[in-house]
């Protein structure tokens, strides 16, 4: 089989975290032909999705202890052809945030695929409807209290109702700009004039769950399906667990309530093409759902000492 992954420039990953590595190794395992490009290289030509595509070879990451470890030169690349997708058994679209009108229109190009002969992981559409904050609002029984609101008299008085809140930007990744807010700040209305850049841009608010100081558990889900799972945690001065601002990564098991909440949200997942997703539990409440380049393989696999990788790509070879 064919695989393209539009992704960020090779050279800015981390082989050692980057979970489109860990994917990237695990094709090439399985004997498959990986390729990459990158957003700005897709276009239309004669109506069909094309690429300029590099056939990429890995030499995988290797296990030392208890961590990954990465050569030098981790990847090589071929030359750059002009390719219809088409060509492709399923591209990977693991391009990071911000969802950006680039990034809508490059869905859109790779909205001319057709699922049943190039299947896009996530689909087009999925990753149009699917704000990583937003989406999860319609799943009420699994999740905090929450609003989203622009005004800062809505957001001053949810706050002042609970002991604390949590103020995420919409367009945000890796707990950039998540603050923590308190009734009690003197600066409440200057944080939220600058989150909402003076009542531009709509914020979420959620609940603060104490129980965040245990941990923040991203849960990989394949096709619905919970696969793994690791529990980020504050450490030092932070209330943030994600592993992008130095959040400790320990084993986690997928409680009987992480399965309620991946059945909740299931149906709609399967329903919108979102097959590889990764969901934030914290104290037994959804706060996120990841589509765009969900990341935690590394870690997973890791401390459980499975292949996440290699899963996906099982679940490709059956279509």
């Amino acid at each position: 089989m064919k695989f393209a992954f539009i992704t960020d420039p090779l050279a800015q990953l981390d082989p050692t975290h980057d979970t489109t590595v860990a994917l990237m190794e695990a094709a090439q395992a399985q004997g498959h032909e990986v390729w990459v490009t990158s957003a700005s290289y897709l276009s239309i030509v004669q109506s069909q999705a094309w690429a300029r595509l590099q056939p990429v070879s890995l030499t995988p990451v290797k296990l030392e202890n208890d961590h990954w470890v990465a050569p030098k030169e981790w990847y090589q690349v071929g030359k750059w052809e002009l390719q219809p997708l088409t060509a492709m058994d399923a591209v990977f679209m693991r391009t990071d945030p911000p969802v950006t009108i680039p990034y809508l229109y490059a869905t859109q190009i790779l909205d001319l695929l057709t699922p049943t002969s190039t299947r896009v992981i996530n689909s087009p559409r999925g990753l149009q409807r699917a704000n990583e904050k937003l989406y999860a609002m319609q799943f009420r029984s699994v999740i905090p209290e929450t609003i989203v609101s622009l005004d800062k008299k809505v957001i001053r008085e949810f706050v002042e109702r609970k002991d604390g809140a949590v103020l995420k930007p919409l367009g945000g990744k890796a707990g950039e700009g998540i603050l923590f807010l308190e009734k009690s700040d003197k600066n409440l209305n200057s944080l939220i004039e600058i989150s909402t850049e003076k009542g531009k841009e709509p914020v979420m608010i959620q609940s603060f769950l104490p129980e965040a100081k245990n941990g923040d558990k991203r849960i990989i889900l394949l096709a619905g399906e919970p696969i793994g799972a690791v529990n980020r945690v504050p450490t030092g001065g932070e209330f943030r667990g994600n592993m992008a601002v130095g959040g400790r990564v320990e084993a986690a098991e997928i409680t009987m309530r992480d399965w309620e909440i991946c059945s909740a949200i299931t149906p709609t997942l399967l329903e919108d093409g979102l097959f590889f997703v990764g969901i934030d539990v914290i104290g037994g409440y959804l706060t996120e759902i990841n589509v765009t380049s969900p990341t935690g393989i590394r870690e997973i696999d890791r401390l459980d000492q499975v292949s996440l990788g290699k899963k996906v790509m099982e679940w490709l070879q059956k279509f």
